[in-house]
């Protein structure tokens, strides 16, 4: 039987990006991996990530949440440094 963290490693995201993705599309973390792990193996997905996760960023400045932002921020480096190709593209 495959453990969450087996899922995760699967998913080729980090925990913090399905988290992200979570939070966006306001669903339990599970289904934000199912989710993220469809799209970052499609090209038009990998734009749709980032997305994401500056959307994310936007949402944390605007609450005034300048911890979560930063967090964010890393994982959104993390991110790019992961698909620089394909999202410099987009």
């Amino acid at each position: 039987m495959l453990r969450y963290q087996d899922c995760v490693a699967l998913s080729d995201l980090t925990e913090e990006e399905i988290e992200a993705i979570a939070q966006h599309e306001h669903m339990p973390e599970m289904a934000a991996l199912e989710l993220g792990s469809y799209l970052v193996h499609t090209e038009e997905g990998i734009p749709m990530i980032k997305r994401i996760i500056l959307d994310d960023i936007e949402e944390a400045r605007r609450r005034g949440h300048d911890q979560k932002v930063l967090q964010l921020k890393l994982v959104l480096k993390h991110f790019v440094d992961t698909y620089p190709s394909i999202v410099k593209a987009a």
